[in-house]
């Protein structure tokens, strides 16, 4: 039996996704947009595929070059070091500018995906067509279980691996560490930010304490493993971690049979990206964000990078230009998106799981 795809949405459905700022009602009404500076790291040449490109294997794709305005006097410099004080130079030459209604800050965030996940391996073993028609929307099997899944074993040696990297970076590299970290709510982020994070020798200035954001999940699927834990479980495994203010108990997104759509999604990166950009008077040049695959796509569109899709365990650096100006109040009815639509699902286990199946056909 096939569910239709006129399937009756719930409540959540039918409940508008605002785009403005949640303080936008009390604060003057601002715009914030974004840019890649070019040419500093190979992850925004066209000319890079991601389909090879090791970040490990390649200084993280930063490109060795000179910066305007380097610093006089020191070849022994490493190429990171160049770029810290290029990002610093860039940021003190737009404070300058004093402009008060339009200010310009610069920020290198490191987006991190999280190591493979039972979902990812779960997917691999059954094909990804009768994954995404019928066992995704299981809590598991006999097995294992992959509704908000933990990393595999080869999801933990990634994590590691990125560890183990980062430790070369400020030792040898001496690159500028982040000054804040975030992670997506989902299981899977929050273990790799852990292990890739957790014991490195950071500053005492900057420790490793992450905020847990609900914006930077994954795409919200009809899937089991983007359904969250509560807040309690995390808080109770990861008794470090922070949480956003008014991060609810229990998951207030997921529902099922349903899908958040790519707009959407791009809405609430956008959403996020301003509360954790938008105060350019903070002053900080360097973040962590540990995410998702589909979600750092939503994130690289939002910031207008090119398209880089991550493998488990990947990360990318983006140097990021925030302007923050005057905009215009829009009116609720102009900020609205629709969240949420159906989703169609095989009600038995397909019959096949090559291409051929890309519409739930397979089990009819």
């Amino acid at each position: 039996m096939l569910l239709s795809s006129a399937f009756t949405l719930s409540l959540l459905s039918t409940i508008p996704l605002t785009l403005s700022h949640p303080d936008s009602h009390h604060a003057p009404a601002r715009q914030i947009t974004y840019s890649v500076v070019p040419s500093i790291f190979l992850q925004s040449d066209p000319s890079t595929d991601a389909s090879t490109l090791n970040f490990t294997a390649t200084n993280f794709g930063l490109i060795p070059r000179t910066y305007p305005d380097a610093p006089p006097g020191n070849p022994k410099l490493t190429q990171w070091q160049r770029l810290s004080h290029y990002i610093s130079t860039l940021n003190r030459k737009a404070r300058a500018r004093g402009d008060r209604d339009r200010k310009q800050h610069y920020t290198l965030l490191f987006l991190a995906r999280h190591g493979e996940g039972y979902h990812n391996a779960a997917e691999s073993y059954f094909g990804t067509p009768a994954w995404n028609c019928y066992y995704s929307e299981l809590e598991g099997n006999d097995t294992v279980t992959w509704a908000d899944p933990r990393l595999t074993e080869k999801g933990i040696k990634q994590a590691l691996t990125v560890k183990g990297f980062w430790q070369h970076l400020i030792q040898d590299e001496k690159i500028a560490v982040p000054q804040r970290y975030y992670t997506s709510p989902l299981w899977r982020c929050l273990q790799t930010a852990d292990l890739t994070f957790s014991g490195i020798d950071l500053p005492r200035k900057y420790p490793f304490k992450p905020v847990v954001k609900e914006g930077f999940r994954e795409g919200v699927s009809a899937h089991t493993c983007d359904r969250r834990s509560t807040r309690s479980a995390i808080h109770k495994q990861f008794p470090n971690y922070q949480f956003e203010h008014g991060f609810p108990e229990v998951d207030p997104l997921w529902r099922p049979l349903q899908a958040e759509t790519r707009e959407a999604q791009d809405a609430r990166s956008k959403k996020v990206l301003d509360e954790v950009l938008g105060d350019v008077d903070a002053g900080v040049e360097y973040i962590s964000i540990t995410s998702h695959s589909g979600e750092i796509a939503s994130l690289l569109r939002v910031l207008n990078h090119r398209e880089f899709r991550l493998a488990t365990g990947a990360a990318i650096p983006v140097l990021v230009n925030i302007t923050v100006g005057p905009g215009r109040r829009e009116s609720p009815s102009s900020t609205l998106v629709p969240p949420f639509e159906p989703v169609a699902t095989c009600a038995k286990p397909p019959t096949t799981r090559d291409s051929s199946c890309n519409d739930c056909s397979c089990c009819k």
